[in-house]
């Protein structure tokens, strides 16, 4: 199969996208980095103001309840897949791998909370290095604007952005309550940061940022669960979020091929059995992995995604997204043309499918 041709046959919908886009706009102790933070005037008037309306118990309960329905929803397909032939379901050869890593994690400790890890982008031990390892490259150094995923082992990733008084861009966890969050440490009060670098940090102190918002990304950190360091091939916990967030960035012009995306692992996390070939359209690659013990540059040899696959959302997806079910409505408006959508992908009761 030709692995090239296949990803990049990009779907009609993105050929609409790109002519309408010109009108588109842990609680880990945290390490620190020699570098001061960047001199910069700006006002805290915005983060002040939402830091004292923001409702952080609130908060947090409904995070904690989505994401323990988040997590069942997985159990409920994992179980599914475990009873399936590899051949029968696409989705489960990605199933194995994730299994075989977050058992492994478990069995020899290396993971830190939250645990269990499975169904998760593991928390692992030495996260902090591997951070650290990510700081220092040159790609990071130079890098104005960072988006990074809300997962606890990025946290450090996030301090350092922000530390190194770099714009640090943020998706609300499966960007559910809105779109991505921009945070500048200018705008935080003294000794924020750390607070700012949690998943209700981003909401509190966070800018929101909307489709007609004009930024561009220098780099690109997303969390894993399995990656292959001979092609950069990688497996997220299968919810598919990392990909719809950087769909919508190609779609807003703020990356490109270019961008570097770079993911940080405990070296357990490497593995060499990601079959190329049986990758889909939107699964997005890393050009960079940086370990607790190394840095790994990986010679290009997966496509990366030109944007947002429609026809591969289904209807619960899109219910799940409000920005998605927006920017659908907008393209739609704009090219008086109906965008493709996958089946629905919503599950058999467990005793109908064991029938």
């Amino acid at each position: 199969m030709d692995i090239t041709a296949s990803r990049t046959s990009v779907s009609w919908v993105f050929h609409i996208a790109g002519n309408i886009a010109g009108h588109v706009a842990g609680n880990g102790k945290l390490l620190s980095l020699s570098s001061s933070v960047k001199p910069s005037v700006c006002s805290r008037s915005f983060c002040m103001g939402r830091s004292k309306s923001f409702d952080e118990r609130a908060f947090e309960e409904e995070r904690l309840e989505l994401d323990a329905q988040a997590r069942q929803k997985m159990a409920e397909e994992a179980e599914f897949l475990e009873q399936m032939d590899g051949e029968e379901d696409p989705k489960a050869w990605k199933w194995w791998i994730r299994k075989r890593v977050w058992d492994l994690m478990e069995k020899e400790n290396i993971a830190q909370n939250p645990r269990p890890v499975h169904h998760r982008i593991p928390n692992f031990v030495g996260a902090a290095e591997a951070a650290k390892m990510l700081a220092g490259l040159e790609a990071f150094k130079v890098a104005n604007c960072v988006k990074v995923n809300p997962d606890s082992p990025q946290k450090q990733v996030r301090y350092f952005t922000l530390s190194g008084g770099k714009k640090l861009l943020t998706p609300q966890p499966r960007l559910r309550t809105g779109f991505f969050s921009m945070l500048e440490s200018c705008f935080l009060a003294p000794g924020a940061i750390n607070e700012a670098c949690t998943a209700s940090g981003f909401a509190k102190y966070g800018r929101p940022i909307s489709l007609d918002d004009k930024i561009k990304v220098d780099l690109i950190v997303i969390g894993s669960v399995a990656v292959d360091p001979s092609t950069g091939a990688r497996l997220g916990k299968g919810e598919g979020f990392a990909e719809l967030e950087y769909g919508i960035l190609r779609y807003m012009g703020a990356i490109d091929d270019s961008t570097l995306v770079v993911t940080t692992v405990h070296d357990i996390q490497l593995v060499d059995d990601i079959p190329v070939e049986k990758l889909l359209i939107h699964d997005v690659p890393v050009d960079i992995i940086c370990t607790p013990t190394q840095t790994i540059y990986i010679n290009p040899v997966i496509p990366k995604p030109q944007g947002i696959y429609w026809e591969k959302l289904s209807p619960e997806k899109l219910g799940q997204i409000r920005i998605l079910r927006e920017l659908k409505r907008r393209i739609e408006q704009e090219t008086a043309q109906q965008l493709p959508c996958a089946p629905s992908e919503k599950l058999p009761p467990t005793a109908e499918r064991r029938r």
